[in-house]
């Protein structure tokens, strides 16, 4: 891969990871519930389960959903009621959490990870990635470039997310207000269905 090709890949990486879409408000809304610290293993999972993605799309899985439109129908539709239910329990929730309390937890690395096969963001990203950055020339190289590029910019893209929430922790703790920052956030994340259902 030429290394003007590497740099237009790493912007890609970089514009994808950081713009709106359902992990990124997950992460905004743990930020203000749970804190930075608490949020990083779900950040650390968001990055292994999408590199896990990418690598999966680039060395076949893409194609297989090609060919058995069901299974691609039936991972759209897992994916959309996984996300509307991740949106309900965002918007449900009403206080900051707190380092050992009971009740509401952040995502786990091992569901965050989980939730990008059934992201559609992350399916999107994943298989624009693969189609515009490989090359079958050298298909090995160029998949595990790609899985490299979104290596490195992904947690950082991701981590501000969360750092956000948490510089909004003082703002939000009041009741009222993080109740309606909640509900916004799990609007704003069952809407990013939109796409997946146009």
């Amino acid at each position: 891969m030429a290394f003007d090709v590497f740099l237009a890949l790493l912007v890609f990486a970089f514009v994808s990871s950081i713009t709106p879409g359902p992990n990124n408000f997950m992460l905004l809304a743990s930020g203000v519930n749970f804190g930075f610290r608490r949020s990083i293993p779900h950040m650390l999972g968001i990055g292994a389960g999408f590199v896990t993605l990418l690598l999966a799309v680039g060395f076949g899985l893409g194609a297989v959903l090609s060919t058995f439109p069901p299974l691609h129908l039936a991972l759209k539709v897992a994916g959309g009621a996984y996300l509307l239910y991740l949106a309900w329990r965002i918007g449900m929730s009403r206080s900051l959490g707190k380092g050992g309390e009971g009740g509401a937890r952040p995502m786990s690395f091992l569901s965050a990870a989980a939730f990008q096969w059934v992201n559609p963001k992350a399916w999107v990203m994943a298989v624009t990635a693969m189609a515009l950055y490989t090359s079958a020339e050298q298909p090995f190289l160029s998949v595990m470039l790609v899985a490299v590029a979104f290596g490195l910019v992904n947690f950082p893209c991701v981590s501000s997310w969360a750092a956000f929430g948490m510089a909004l922790r003082n703002f939000l703790s009041d009741p009222v207000r993080l109740k309606w920052f909640n509900i916004a956030m799990g609007v704003l994340l069952a809407a990013t269905l939109w796409p997946m259902l146009a």
